[in-house]
């Protein structure tokens, strides 16, 4: 068998051992949840705690099916907030943090105000949102702007700072462009403090859309949250805060799964 035979082989068990490693990965997770689950439900029966304290995760689950609750359609609007907040944060932070790396003067004048914001705790701002935009899908989504943005301007602005001087001397040496340089040595090198400033996003998205919710809305898993409260309706409590943990966990997700395909495994940061 030649050498180029032997070592295709051998990158073939390779490939075979790391997706055995990760099926049983998840595997393991997932008897974990399921054992949580299990011992949860087994306590409900066991002891006499009332449903409004901890319902079981059986009457959680079963709350799915009332038509009263209309699930579906304030999990699409919170969804449509959390999505559309994150997505113009992600959008707004990157621009913003590219304009940075290409003007020391604008990096001079902006970038301490902005770090001078991003002390402002943001929960606090949603009251003045809501007074300044009415309340709404489009004031909560730009709720969610204001907890996503920040985390991903600094980290991609730092990202697009920490590139090797050495290598942008020599893209200016064979006359390369700034949009060269960005493209070829700058945004390769950020991605991973990219993926790293949207993973942090995508954990405070949820929260800015739930906050507006709260504090005003019509629809949406968080008004609707408030809306049982009042009747100590926890098992609809708790299956509002297990959608909006899928809405969050699919968000992560969507941007692990970006990161897999564009950042190397050696390259991303935790």
């Amino acid at each position: 068998m030649s050498s180029g035979a032997d070592a295709e082989l051998a990158a073939r068990i390779a490939a075979a051992a790391r997706a055995s490693a990760t099926r049983r990965r998840w595997a393991a997770i997932m008897l974990v949840h399921l054992a949580v689950l299990a011992a949860w439900q087994g306590a409900t029966m066991l002891f006499p705690v009332p449903a409004f304290i901890l319902p079981s995760p059986a009457a959680i689950l079963a709350t799915l099916a009332k038509p009263s609750y209309h699930w579906f359609s304030n999990a699409g609007v919170t969804a449509a907030e959390i999505f559309g907040g994150y997505a113009l944060a992600v959008l707004a932070g990157v621009a913003l943090a590219l304009l940075f790396s290409w003007s020391k003067l604008f990096t001079l004048l902006l970038f301490p105000l902005l770090v001078t914001l991003n002390m402002i705790p943001k929960v606090a701002l949603g009251p003045l949102v809501i007074v300044w935009f009415s309340y709404g899908v489009g004031t909560n989504i730009l709720i969610t702007f204001t907890l996503c943005f920040f985390p991903i301007l600094l980290t991609t602005a730092r990202g697009l700072n920490e590139v090797e001087p050495d290598m942008l001397d020599l893209v200016r040496s064979l006359k390369g462009s700034r949009w060269q340089a960005f493209r070829y040595i700058q945004l390769p090198g950020s991605l991973p403090y990219i993926f790293s400033g949207m993973k942090v996003a995508a954990i405070l998205a949820v929260a800015g859309a739930v906050v507006g919710e709260f504090i005003a809305s019509e629809r949406g898993l968080g008004y609707l949250m408030i809306q049982v409260q009042a009747s100590l309706d926890t098992p609809a409590m708790f299956m509002a805060v297990v959608l909006l943990t899928l809405l969050g966990l699919g968000l992560y997700l969507v941007v692990l799964l970006l990161e897999h395909f564009w950042v190397p495994k050696d390259a991303r940061m935790q």
